[in-house]
């Protein structure tokens, strides 16, 4: 019973898959009851796993991994079908990986350590998830205003840059502090 929510989790993970495939065959009505299920999964695992004390570091790590395995993919495939610029897509994958390489040189420096999602970091992928169902709709509802997009593609791509410098500021500070305290011990 306390594995439910970490089976959620992984099954909005492996979401992602059909997704992509479904932005790039245009099945954006499918596209859409997708997403929903992951939404609906998204609440639900974290309600049950609090509902059951199943807390997990798995459902820890792979909940944030699963929202981006999804953004990302949906993004990655709206610019293999010309909806989506190149550059803002690369800034988006760019963002992730630069957190990601901070994550890990930081451990390997340092060990563990929790970066709790900052105000910006959510308001990013709150944006990107809007921008996304927006794009989504858009295919289905094509009154939807042009320069709404374009409004939503750029508080997207400054949610990105701001997120992005911030939690490069938030590892920077924290390494600089153990370093420091690391050298005054010696």
């Amino acid at each position: 019973m306390k594995q439910i929510p970490n089976v959620l989790t992984t099954l909005r993970l492996l979401l992602a898959i059909p997704i992509y495939f479904g932005i790039l065959e245009r099945n954006f009505p499918t596209v859409l009851w997708v997403i929903a299920i992951a939404g609906i999964t998204d609440g639900l695992d974290g309600w049950l796993a609090r509902k059951l004390q199943a807390m997990s570091r798995y459902g820890a790590m792979v909940d944030p991994l699963s929202d981006k395995a999804m953004l990302l993919c949906a993004y990655i495939a709206f610019f293999q079908i010309g909806l989506m610029p190149f550059w803002a897509v690369a800034l988006m994958v760019l963002r992730d990986i630069i957190i990601l390489l901070g994550a890990g040189v930081f451990y390997l420096c340092f060990g563990p350590y929790q970066l709790k999602p900052s105000w910006w970091g959510k308001g990013c992928t709150l944006g990107q998830i809007v921008l996304a169902l927006l794009i989504i709709c858009h295919q289905l509802f094509p009154h939807i205003p042009e320069p709404l997009l374009s409004l939503g593609l750029m508080a997207v791509v400054l949610l990105v840059l701001i997120s992005g410098v911030q939690y490069v500021y938030a590892w920077t500070t924290k390494a600089r502090r153990l370093w420091k305290a690391q050298r005054s011990l010696r």
